[in-house]
């Protein structure tokens, strides 16, 4: 089973749907903004791609802008801040396997598949 944490609304993250669905991989898509990550879970996300907490923030984002940019945040408070602000998440995250890899561009997913 191959995850996808998904928004349609962006056009990376419906290019790595499709390119999945190319890939005729079995596919369970998470809607993140509707049904978001559990502080556990996006800790275990982080730790499958491997990087640190702030490089999975859209810092080019208002409510980033607005409430957080100026402010050090450990890595507790950022992954508790994308939990409370789903927006935040970057996307798309593909999982399988226990690896996870950012869409960012697409093809990103082919070295998991």
């Amino acid at each position: 089973m191959t995850k996808i944490y998904h928004n349609p609304r962006c056009s990376k993250s419906r290019q790595t749907l499709a390119l999945l669905e190319d890939k005729n991989e079995n596919i369970e898509i998470i809607k993140y903004l509707d049904d978001t990550p559990t502080i556990k879970e996006l800790s275990e996300v982080i730790k499958m791609l491997q990087i640190a907490p702030i490089d999975l923030v859209r810092t080019g984002e208002s409510i980033w802008k607005e409430q957080f940019k100026n402010k050090q945040l450990n890595n507790d408070e950022l992954i508790a801040t994308m939990v409370k602000y789903p927006k935040l998440i970057e996307r798309p995250i593909v999982i399988k396997n226990g690896k996870a890899v950012l869409g960012r561009p697409p093809e990103n997913v082919l070295d998991i598949l």
